[in-house]
Parts: C-alpha cells; structure tokens; sequence
C-alpha cells in the first residue's frame, strides 16, 4: 500500500485547520497590518517547494505556501466580519 495521497491530505487538513484560528488572532492583535509576512512566508514556501525532492515534502510546503497566500485574503475578510461584528473587536484597536 501507498499512503502518499493519504498523508498529503491529512497534512493539507490539519494546515487549514491551523490557519483558521491563526487568521483570526492575528487580524483581533494587529489587524491587517501585517499581511505582507503572510506573503513572504507564502513565496518561501512555494519556492522551498519547487526545490524540494521528496514528494510529501514538496506538496505539504506547497499547500503550507497556497495557505499563508489564500489567508492574506482571509485576513481582510475577517476585518470586514469584525466590522459586522460577526467577531469581536480588540479593546484597544
């Protein structure tokens, strides 16, 4: 039996898991202020990825990559909800 296919999707599980709670805290401590380390991690990662042999290796950076990029929009998002007030908003902000 191959567990290829299995551990990437288990592992891409978990990063999306992890990213949600991440977003959130970041945007209630700091706002959006700092979407742009979400960026440099993103490129990293994919670059790790494209340098990368081992194909588990290579495609959990890669989804870890697509993950910190898909959550800079995330992190706008969440500002929109909190303005709703779909979330709460920091004290001191």
């Amino acid at each position: 039996m191959y567990f290829t296919g299995l551990t990437i999707a288990i592992s891409t599980f978990v990063i999306i898991g992890v990213f949600h709670p991440i977003v959130i805290k970041t945007e209630y401590y700091t706002g959006t202020k700092f979407w742009w380390i979400f960026l440099l991690c993103g490129i990293i990662c994919i670059a790790l990825s494209l340098l990368v042999e081992q194909v588990i290796i290579s495609s959990v950076t890669g989804v870890l990559g697509a993950s910190f990029l898909w959550s800079i929009g995330e992190l706008f998002e969440q500002k929109k909800r909190v303005e709703k007030g779909w979330f709460p908003k920091h004290p001191k902000r």
